[in-house]
């Protein structure tokens, strides 16, 4: 349990203040993801730490339990995958990433996600 409120407060933390940023700055967001999309470097660079992230988190916290710690397993196989997907479809997630911040409300509603994601595992995380 200590590995999960460990990372549920690093996942907090981290949503919270990229929530905020892009509500206070969607228009900056959006200009970086843009330029990020169009990076293959960043873009490798996003799939080698995806991947990283995401094998460390499976392999030290691969809990599939009936309990909110169950959310922690399925970011580390969402960064797992994603990691993969950027290498072996690097064009696939560039597309896929153009749809989710096509504009600057889509970024205001991705911070609002990210906010609210943020504010849930910081309260799992203290009640844990």
């Amino acid at each position: 349990m200590e590995t999960s409120i460990l990372i549920a407060k690093l996942y907090a933390v981290v949503y919270l203040v990229l929530g905020i940023g892009m509500l206070l700055n969607a228009g900056y967001f959006k200009k970086a993801f843009d330029e990020m999309i169009k990076s293959a470097g960043t873009m490798i660079w996003g799939g080698i730490m995806a991947l990283i992230a995401g094998f460390l988190m499976i392999t030290f916290h691969n809990l599939w339990v009936a309990d909110w710690t169950v959310i922690i397993t399925i970011l580390g196989w969402i960064a797992f995958l994603k990691g993969i997907t950027l290498f072996l479809a690097p064009k696939a997630m560039m597309k896929m990433s153009k749809v989710f911040f096509k504009d600057a409300k889509c970024v205001q509603w991705m911070g609002m996600f990210c906010l609210i994601f943020g504010l849930v595992l910081g309260y799992l995380a203290l009640l844990g």
